[in-house]
């Protein structure tokens, strides 16, 4: 199951901005809701909301140790909470789709756009949900691991 949802999250992360670079460079913005959510192709060269401007090596070797710490981390707990197991999925998943741009391109390709939050990708969204689930599971739980019954 860990590898499924890796592979569906990066693809559709791949694929979007893929579809990003080839139609929405050229237009700069769509509305979809005027004033309120646009398509609009952003060259993120930072980290959420801009931060770290061009930083690219600092983001290459922080993203390669959480990545391989959430990787060695699910190796050896293999008896955890499935939403734990899940929102570390889509933590690696979105690492990963970002880590592909940075390597790729030098900068993360971003494209929706509500007006009123910077703009984001698939990769972003996951990390975000990623993160939540994970801060649910240490919140709701003793341990990692479900109880036997």
């Amino acid at each position: 199951m860990n590898l499924i949802i890796i592979i569906v999250v990066l693809a559709l992360d791949q694929l979007s901005k893929l579809w990003a670079v080839n139609r929405l460079q050229a237009l700069g913005s769509v509305p979809v809701i005027e004033n309120i959510f646009h398509l609009t192709y952003v060259e993120n060269r930072g980290a959420a909301f801009g931060m770290l401007q061009n930083q690219q090596l600092f983001f290459i070797i922080t993203t390669s140790i959480i990545i391989v710490g959430a990787l060695v981390f699910m190796y050896k707990n293999k008896r955890m909470h499935l939403s734990l197991k899940i929102g570390l999925n889509l933590v690696v998943a979105g690492a990963i789709g970002n880590f592909i741009d940075r390597i790729r391109l030098g900068f993360v390709v971003d494209f929706f756009d509500f007006r009123v939050w910077p703009v984001f990708n698939i990769a972003d969204c996951a990390v975000v949900v990623g993160a939540i689930v994970i801060s649910y599971v240490i919140l709701k739980y003793d341990s990692i691991t479900p109880e036997e019954r």
